[in-house]
């Protein structure tokens, strides 16, 4: 939870991280969405126990304050642009939907009224959901009188089925605009936050998005945030009685460095013990890699020059290789 008060602390407008598959992004979004958002429960028992709570008055009235909008890509594993349209369509949707108090607002008008029925009823046109981001944080402001928090779990993933099944242009110009509308010179915008596996390098995503700050693993800030840490991995296993099992534990699950910290992936850490605490006698396995697609790594492999096969089969070797 500490990583709300660093996101506070900081001020930046837009945060982008990217971290491996399994290392908890979907999750860790769900907890800033739960802090800030504004709801008609009380959604502080969940942090009156943890540490954040004890980092002073200034964030705890932050928390249940804020509109939020989550989107979250996860599903978005269409092998054509026609249905990678739909889904994206039909998630902007669900967000419109989740915020349904916006069709009886006295503080919205009737011709934004009719634009939320049409995207809802699917009789919106693709101009309207690509702008669909920015028109609900102007809608949730103008309801609450208050600025808006966005957040977009894996961003990355229709970009990247795009590039595996050759739609790519269609989806970056989708999402180009989606992103500008609601991240870039947003008045409503208190600040928003994009994760995903990848960083889109090299292309006009987030274009003339000066406020973005990306963290990747290669950065110190934030590295204990997402996955296990050294500390964490002792805790876990003096309270589960498994003390005797932390140096396989390493052997097998430390393989991670992100900026300062060694980082042990918390899928295969948790898989573990659920398997010890099953049967003690339970061997360690690779869980992790057949937790999704490697599509990507095909692709890359049969894309591949005589040197970097070379430099792979030598990792599967058991060598190691240094790039820069």
């Amino acid at each position: 939870t500490l990583l709300i008060k660093d996101i506070i602390d900081d001020h930046s407008k837009v945060y982008l991280f990217t971290r491996p598959r399994r290392f908890g992004k979907t999750l860790t979004m769900d907890m800033i969405r739960t802090y800030f958002e504004k709801t008609s429960t009380d959604t502080s028992i969940y942090f009156s126990d943890k540490k954040i709570w004890n980092c002073g008055d200034a964030y705890k009235q932050l928390q249940g304050t804020y509109p939020v909008i989550f989107l979250s890509f996860k599903d978005a594993h269409q092998t054509n642009w026609t249905d990678m349209y739909r889904s994206l369509c039909f998630t902007l949707k669900e967000e419109f939907l989740r915020h349904i108090e916006l069709l009886s607002s006295k503080a919205i008008n009737e011709y934004d009224k009719k634009y939320i029925h049409n995207l809802i009823n699917d009789v919106a046109d693709s101009t309207d959901y690509q702008f669909a981001l920015g028109k609900l944080s102007s809608l949730l402001a103008t309801h609450y009188n208050q600025k808006v928090i966005i957040i977009i779990d894996e961003y990355d993933t229709p970009i990247q089925q795009g590039h595996l099944y050759h739609y790519y242009n269609e989806v970056v110009g989708f999402m180009r605009n989606l992103f500008s509308s609601a991240l870039k010179d947003n008045e409503n915008l208190e600040f928003g936050i994009l994760t995903g596996i990848l960083r889109i390098a090299k292309e006009s995503l987030f274009s003339g998005l000066n406020n973005l700050v990306v963290n990747t693993i290669l950065d110190d800030k934030y590295s204990e945030y997402f996955g296990f840490t050294v500390n964490d991995i002792s805790n876990m296993a003096a309270y589960y009685g498994m003390a005797e099992k932390l140096s396989e534990i390493k052997e097998w699950y430390d393989g991670y460095h992100f900026g300062n910290a060694d980082v042990y992936c918390p899928w295969d850490v948790i898989r573990y013990c659920k398997s010890l605490c099953a049967d003690p006698t339970a061997k360690p396995q690779d869980f992790w890699s057949n937790s999704s697609g490697n599509a990507l790594v095909r692709s890359f492999i049969d894309k591949a020059d005589v040197q970097t096969k070379d430099e792979i089969e030598r990792l599967i070797a058991g060598e190691a290789i240094e790039k820069v």
